[in-house]
């Protein structure tokens, strides 16, 4: 028989048990604002890793692929690769005192944006080869990691890195509690991308697909083998790559540009159920409002193939509570 203290204890348990049991589940995506979007992306999710469920999914097959630029992670008002491109030109100044006569050199020194845009895709790629090449691998990561140490966004005075998106970490963070292997697919240089997705968006460096440069195995200084990168060009994704490195067709795909249309294009065109999502940026006031006008990140396309196909448009404005992790 129970004395009165084991009494009051047990009660004391049922009542935890049941106050717990009353309890709302933790929602996985408090950032996002409840509507047609946020129950779109659960509803998926729910189909697909119901097990015996018509739409269900083997673990392994739950593959989510990511644009990074303006969905991940702000890209205005020049994508940040390009930002860390021209911190890298003032720089690396005082080595080449012949940059102070030759553009597209010059015009970055100058800070005359408007003289730069003159030199067209010349000028930019003269500029992505002086600051993305003649060192090794990992001389680079260091150089990439130094700059989002210490380098500031001009809008929002914070580190670039703080600049993701919360919403889209908190949906990264659900993917992969269900299953999923989360993927980046971007336009942008892997190499430049590598050395900080891991802590920023919680995706390896192997699970990040990108355009990269070529590199050469040498020897190095200390007699041990190093890759260093050489001006030249070896992939440009600005299509479907993630097939190129993954192996397998996503089943669920966000991004935010006309140039992630062919990676929505790939994922929705499989077998099976299949999510296409897209960020429209309708925020001036908490971020940046930009859609089919606009020189980086254009939206055109892709938003009337996603009206027309059905695809789940997020609102930034309307969908999303919180959109950086530093706001109140």
């Amino acid at each position: 028989m129970l004395n009165r203290r084991s009494l009051l204890a047990l009660l004391f348990v049922l009542s935890a048990i049941g106050a717990a049991a009353a309890q709302p589940s933790q929602d996985p995506l408090p950032s996002w604002n409840d509507g047609a979007v946020k129950k779109s992306i659960a509803d998926f999710v729910a189909r697909v890793t119901t097990q015996g469920g018509a739409d269900f999914v083997p673990v392994e097959q739950r593959i989510a692929t990511f644009d990074n630029d303006g969905t991940l992670w702000c890209e205005q008002p020049v994508d940040f690769q390009l930002a860390f491109a021209f911190d890298r030109i003032k720089a690396m100044a005082s080595q080449h005192p012949e940059w102070k006569t030759t553009q597209p050199f010059k015009a970055l020194l100058d800070n005359d944006m408007k003289a730069f845009a003159a030199t067209g895709e010349k000028g930019l790629l003269q500029i992505m080869t002086a600051t993305h090449s003649g060192m090794t691998i990992d001389e680079f990561r260091k150089v990439v990691l130094d700059w989002t140490a210490t380098a500031r966004h001009p809008g929002f005075n914070r580190p670039y890195t703080d600049l993701v998106y919360q919403p889209v970490l908190e949906l990264l963070a659900y993917l992969r509690a269900n299953g999923f292997k989360t993927f980046i697919v971007s336009g942008g240089g892997i190499e430049f991308m590598r050395p900080w997705t891991d802590k920023v968006h919680g995706i390896p460096p192997e699970q990040v697909v990108g355009s990269s440069g070529v590199a050469k195995l040498q020897t190095g200084a200390n007699g041990k083998p190093e890759l260093t990168k050489l001006p030249k060009v070896e992939f440009i994704d600005d299509g479907p790559g993630g097939n190129r490195s993954i192996g397998r067709r996503s089943i669920f795909a966000f991004g935010n540009s006309d140039g992630d249309l062919q990676m929505l294009q790939w994922t929705t065109a499989g077998e099976g159920a299949r999510f296409a999502g897209i960020v429209h940026h309708t925020d001036a006031e908490r971020e940046y409002a930009y859609d089919r006008q606009s020189k980086i990140g254009k939206l055109d396309k892709a938003l009337d193939e996603a009206k027309a196909k059905g695809w789940t448009v997020v609102d930034m404005k309307q969908d999303w509570k919180k959109v950086f992790a530093f706001e109140p």
